[in-house]
């Protein structure tokens, strides 16, 4: 099969490799989608790695090239032995985090018996820990990883299901934490931020409003007009940060009061500078998004005199429903589905070859018209 293999720093190269083995409890999927994400980017230029070896130590592109692509849907094409309930032809999602229950291993970890499956202790994630990705002609996966979707699901919105994943399980975890606070107690969140328009922003602006409920302010900052007005559709008050002053607006916006919930929804280093002069006393502070690179870390001594509650979340992590399969990608593929959250809106670019990658990383990210992109095969 072809694949794109990330061979070093910006090196990609299409490569024909052996197809993908299907062990007895796994499906080989016929990749039809594969959104092409900012943890993709920040692979790409070298601002992360995140396989490691037993001891601990990243292993160089150069020693391990990674096939890339973690949102992903597509077609089964055969199924291993002992796969029950899946069939050649099923239309699939999956989650692309190896856990206890995907190896089949009893006990539970005690982070996968907890719902915290992310952090299982034989974890491993495809197209990001070194695990072979979606930007190939096939992937294998393990079949309680797969969820069918519904015919009418485009593949290009199927992919985006994986995201949406991500701000459910983020949001699930703030919500846990000892916040002074909540959305429902003594003291509500009156007035909540996101840092950044973005896709992650703009789903996590969606479950506010669609799946939370919440009715009272929701600011979005963000420099791109064009990702601003999606903020407008989807029920938001947008601050161009390019023409206005973070804090001045957000002191107007609020009357004064700031806000008592911030999301970091962009991973620019310049947010973890701005948090204190825009977040409540004993506010709350949700560190989604990573790649906050060129600040030192001491920009943040000013936010711990706030003593806020800071949270930090990621990927789908959750618990397991009765047939061993994802809770949290099973809640966002149905929202995705029922249209209660739309992904449709701010898909800008398309790609039908993995060819294009490369380009797309270095053109097409950062331009004032992008805001996500999704390969789409024809095979």
């Amino acid at each position: 099969m072809k694949a794109l293999l990330l061979e070093d720093v910006r090196k990609l190269t299409v490569r024909e490799i052996p197809d993908p083995a299907v062990p007895a409890g796994e499906v080989l999927i016929r990749v039809h989608a594969v959104g092409v994400c900012g943890t993709d980017l920040h692979l790409y230029r070298g601002d992360g790695n995140y396989n490691f070896d037993a001891q601990g130590r990243q292993v160089p592109l150069t020693v391990h090239p990674q096939i890339l692509g973690h949102e992903f849907t597509g077609e089964i094409v055969e199924v291993g032995r002992d796969v029950p309930d899946l069939r050649p032809g099923d239309r699939v999602i999956c989650d692309q985090g190896r856990n206890c229950v995907s190896r089949g291993r009893r006990p539970l970890c005690r982070y996968c018996a907890s719902g915290d499956s992310h952090q299982c202790v034989y974890y491993g994630e495809h197209g990001i820990t070194g695990l072979p990705g979606a930007l190939a002609d096939y992937i294998a996966m393990p079949a309680v990883n797969c969820l069918r979707i519904p015919a009418a699901l485009p593949p290009e919105q199927a992919a985006l299901v994986e995201p949406l994943g991500c701000v459910l399980h983020a949001s699930a975890w703030m919500e846990r934490a000892r916040n002074r606070y909540t959305f429902g107690g003594e003291e509500r969140i009156r007035y909540a931020l996101i840092c950044g328009a973005g896709p992650a922003g703009l789903l996590f602006l969606q479950y506010l409003r669609n799946v939370r409920g919440f009715d009272a302010g929701v600011l979005v900052s963000d420099p791109r007009e064009k990702n601003l007005d999606l903020v407008r559709r989807f029920g938001g008050t947008p601050i161009n940060v390019a023409r206005q002053d973070l804090r001045t607006a957000v002191e107007e916006l609020t009357h004064g009061e700031r806000v008592q919930y911030l999301i970091d929804a962009c991973g620019n280093p310049q947010v973890l500078a701005d948090i204190p002069g825009v977040l409540s006393k004993q506010g709350t502070v949700l560190i989604y998004a990573a790649g906050h690179n060129g600040r030192d870390s001491s920009v943040i001594d000013p936010l711990l005199f706030l003593e806020p509650t800071l949270v930090a979340a990621v990927g789908a992590s959750g618990g397991f429903d009765s047939d061993g399969r994802s809770t949290t990608y099973r809640a966002a593929l149905e929202l995705v589905a029922s249209g209660r959250v739309q992904v449709l809106p701010f898909i800008t670019h398309y790609y039908h070859a993995l060819e294009q990658i490369q380009s797309a990383f270095e053109n097409d990210f950062g331009r004032e018209d992008y805001i996500k992109g999704v390969l789409r095969r024809t095979h």
